[in-house]
């Protein structure tokens, strides 16, 4: 079972849902993430949003154009996303068994974004295994990024995992470290309790 299940016992899409809605209301941008990867890759891309819960991120990124695939565990989270936005494709499944080979559109992602701090809340034990097959679902040169909390001020459950390690992770996976920043905002990581890196597949042969 992931730390997600854990803590959520697989029934918090709705009020997920409601507590993004009320941030929206209150008037704070609820599109950093998407932003972040629109600044990346340009318009028409192939995105994967790997643990896209209730669809945020994906709904904004398919509105600024990209071809996007959602990816999650958690019914009642996708409940919420298809409800929202119909005509786009949710996909069940588990990030550390699914084979992107079977995604819609191929194992072809220009860019796959892991929001929502996804590695801290996987099953433990499970980090490479989410890593090679994120890894896999990205063309020669595409890139992976990942935002998570570091410490217990960033994350709802015990800190799991240190950049090292997620770096580790990602080099075992065929994954160089691009960039990385301490908010979706880009601006510069100089330590702290959260961070978005960035790292590329390597380019094909």
């Amino acid at each position: 079972m992931s730390r997600w299940e854990e803590l959520t016992g697989g029934t918090s899409g709705e009020d997920y849902a409601a507590r993004f809605a009320a941030l929206a209301d209150s008037g704070k941008d609820m599109h950093g993430e998407a932003q972040f990867c629109a600044a990346l890759v340009p318009a028409g891309a192939r995105v994967l949003d790997a643990g896209c819960g209730t669809g945020r991120v994906m709904i904004r990124l398919a509105e600024l154009g990209y071809d996007c695939v959602g990816l999650d565990l958690d019914a009642s989270m996708l409940a919420v996303a298809r409800r929202q936005a119909p005509h786009l494709p949710w996909m069940q499944a588990d990030l550390a068994a699914f084979d992107p080979a079977e995604l819609p559109g191929g194992a072809d992602f220009d860019l796959v974004v892991a929001a929502g701090n996804i590695f801290p809340l996987l099953a433990a034990g499970t980090e490479t295994e989410v890593t090679k097959r994120l890894a896999a679902a990205l063309r020669p040169g595409g890139l992976l990024v990942a935002g998570f909390g570091l410490d217990a001020a960033h994350l709802p459950v015990p800190p799991s995992i240190t950049l090292p390690e997620y770096d580790a992770h990602c080099a075992v996976s065929g994954l160089t470290l691009v960039d990385r920043f301490a908010t979706w905002d880009a601006a510069p990581y100089e330590g702290g309790g959260y961070a978005v890196s960035v790292h590329r597949a390597q380019p094909g042969g």
